[in-house]
């Protein structure tokens, strides 16, 4: 624990103007981002008696080690880089909204020759409008499949409509009039964004306009006796009224406004978001935080209103924002959103009418996301700690290993031999820590070799690490830590799709963070931690090699074992017997979902990289060649062995190749032709090279 005076700067060093802080701990990881009017003021709230602060800001600034600022000109500036370095740094005492990203929106992408309607989740793409997001997907669906009656806009993906492009016939929605077809050329491309266009200020709420406008056309049709057409557009009007009854109204006069609710206790917050336009509810979403700084509900609205508007900008920021608490500084959040949109932007507190009467129907979802939270969680936590403690138990293990770490190997026949490290810690997967290995220290199939090789990059990555931060320090009884390089090729990607977060205590201690140790500039960085338990999938033979290879490295504080699938018996080194956990036990539950994820991220890789080779052919080893022109030189000769036979005059005939191509491509062909027939040794026939260059 760290005194605050040690890292206090002296009078006078801390400017009387706005900025923007940052605390970090010993090894220069941010902990702690904020903003302040006054930097002098607010930092010196920090560097008072510890008995007077909040439990939370002692934790904080005895977990520091040195406190640095930026000045800015205004409140604004102050505002939008707290933003981005909250984003970039990821501090763990900061609230943090665990925002799932699995709403459904209904997106329009505007940003393709012919605009599609479908639905999208996850990040949101440049180009694309979005509308929502939707409590089911279904919903969606139901909407759309009203409107394309009378906006027959392009649902198909990009494989359908190119088949239905290059076959001449459109697909069934187009045959019953619920796609324009612009596949097949029934309307141009400026028609078809016309149509889009007009589906997607339906949807922005602009109703009544449009649908007068079906409605006077309806009644001139009937009056010219066209009672054919006067009775289409009659059921376009009834299936956009119906389309419009999806959402209620709850706001007579039309408003486009967001409405977000607080519910918290001392622990956690919940944040309930409505959002509103044209006077009915189109979206709704939901947040639930750790309070793990002491803030109040001005400084959870604040946080929210950023994790909201951050990214968003133009009609995606409405024109009223209604909240239960206004921001400390109101006024620069409202400019900051007001720059965001475009326009200005209405920060209040609704006092009376159907306005309040709806914040308290938020209100209600958010006490009620609240208290269906902490049933879950107290659910899963108990689960969660049921099994990590019976498989200390049955290991042996003097506390419950709240990271685990799994390892598999996959091939098939001895090739493209890969292997996978997934993570759990406190019984959840933590997928961004997730990594994939290429083995190459020797070639063929061996799962006790491969296993020792790919257990020794990974902790020796680990010593290295742990030296380099100063984490790690040599006595003279441990000797020299192995420092010595990493063999090429570990292959550890970047993060996947982010899994659930993590919820308890973590594995350096109770104090420690979730976020992964920072390197100087606070990013990430990869294999710090070493976990409690490491886990191989396979027998005894696989956990001898993992328990050798953190012999020869020095380690012996972490526990390994392995999950045999056979009879899912568990096994420890030097042990000649197996552990037999219970079949209806929580732990080996929790190790049979560690193990299976292990293999599942291994054979993706292992198929991934098996498939990419097989599509490999002899041009892909010319320089400067790409995809175009290899296809433009197959196209030309018809197939590899063709091209290997011509002359370097012929493959310059080709558009686009070059003699210095020409040249290059003659000696790849030439270097990669084989030196005798290939034969099946079954039946004797002689095995011909294919178009694409591989055998049959």
């Amino acid at each position: 624990m760290a005194d605050p005076s040690s890292y206090r700067p002296k009078p006078g060093q801390i400017p009387d103007s706005p900025g923007v802080y940052k605390f970090r701990d010993e090894h220069r990881r941010v902990i702690y981002v904020g903003k302040a009017k006054s930097l002098r003021q607010r930092l010196a709230n920090y560097f008072q008696d510890l008995s007077g602060l909040h439990p939370r800001t002692r934790t904080m600034v005895t977990t520091a080690a040195s406190v640095e600022w930026t000045v800015v000109s205004t409140e604004v500036e102050a505002l939008q880089l707290e933003y981005s370095w909250i984003k970039e740094f990821d501090p763990r005492f900061n609230v943090k909204y665990r925002d799932d990203k699995s709403y459904p929106y209904l997106a329009v992408t505007l940003n393709e020759e012919f605009p599609r309607v479908q639905v999208m989740r996850g990040a949101k793409k440049k180009g694309v409008r979005y509308f929502g997001p939707y409590g089911h997907a279904w919903a969606i669906r139901e909407t759309v499949d009203l409107m394309l009656r009378v906006f027959p806009v392009r649902t198909c993906s990009a494989g359908v409509f190119k088949n239905a492009a290059r076959s001449g016939r459109p697909c069934l929605l187009g045959y019953i009039g619920k796609c324009s077809a612009p596949c097949v050329g029934r309307v141009t491309p400026e028609e078809h964004r016309e149509l889009a266009d007009d589906f997607c200020d339906f949807m922005a709420g602009r109703t009544g306009a449009y649908i007068r406008r079906l409605e006077k056309e309806m009644t001139e049709a009937a009056e010219e006796m066209e009672y054919e057409r006067a009775a289409r557009l009659r059921d376009d009007v009834g299936a956009l009224k119906r389309a419009m009854e999806k959402s209620a109204v709850v706001l007579a006069d039309a408003t486009d406004a967001d409405l977000i609710a607080v519910a918290e206790d001392e622990l956690e917050a919940a944040v309930q978001i409505f959002h509103v336009r044209g006077g009915r509810v189109r979206g709704q979403r939901g947040w639930v935080t750790d309070k793990v700084e002491n803030v109040d509900t001005s400084g959870l609205v604040e946080h929210a209103l950023q994790q909201l508007y951050g990214e968003e900008t133009g009609d995606s920021v409405p024109k009223e924002v209604l909240v239960p608490a206004l921001p400390e500084d109101p006024d620069a959040v409202s400019q900051w959103l007001a720059a965001r949109r475009g326009s200005q932007v209405s920060l209040r507190i609704p006092q009376r009418g159907d306005k309040k009467d709806l914040m308290a129907t938020v209100q209600r979802n958010a006490q009620q996301a609240l208290g269906l939270h902490k049933t879950k969680r107290a659910s899963d936590l108990t689960t969660r700690s049921r099994a990590l403690e019976e498989i200390a138990e049955a290991l042996g293990l003097d506390t419950a290993p709240l990271r685990i770490e799994c390892f598999d190997i996959s091939h098939l026949q001895g090739d493209d031999v890969v292997a996978s490290m997934v993570v759990f810690e406190d019984g959840l997967a933590r997928k961004g820590e997730y990594r994939r290995f290429q083995i190459k220290g020797f070639e063929g199939q061996d799962d006790v070799r491969s296993m020792h090789e790919v257990i020794s990059r990974r902790f020796r990555r680990y010593l290295q690490e742990k030296e380099r931060t100063g984490e790690w320090e040599e006595s003279p009884a441990d000797g020299p830590a192995p420092t010595g390089p990493v063999p090429d090729g570990p292959a550890a990607t970047g993060p996947v799709p982010a899994g659930p977060a993590l919820t308890g205590p973590v594995p350096a201690g109770p104090d420690a963070e979730a976020a992964e140790p920072r390197e100087d500039d606070g990013r990430p960085k990869r294999f710090a931690y070493p976990p409690q338990l490491l886990v191989v999938d396979g027998g005894q033979p696989q956990v001898a090699a993992a328990k050798r290879a953190l012999d020869e490295l020095g380690i012996d504080d972490i526990a390994v074992c392995g999950l045999a699938k056979r009879l899912e018996e568990v096994w420890l080194p030097d042990d000649d017997d197996p552990v037999v956990l219970p079949r209806s036990s929580e732990g080996l539950y929790l190790l049979q979902r560690v193990r299976d994820e292990a293999h599942r991220f291994a054979i993706t890789y292992q198929r991934a990289k098996r498939a990419k080779r097989i599509r490999s052919s002899p041009l892909d080893a010319v320089a400067g060649l790409g995809d175009t022109r290899k296809q433009a030189l197959i196209k030309h000769f018809g197939s590899v062995k063709k091209l290997r036979q011509a002359t370097i005059d012929e493959i310059c005939e080709v558009p686009g190749i070059g003699r210095r191509t020409a040249e290059s491509v003659a000696v790849a062909l030439a270097a990669a032709a084989p030196a005798t027939p290939a034969v099946n040794t079954a039946t004797g026939e002689i095995i011909e090279e294919d178009d694409g260059g591989s055998t049959t």
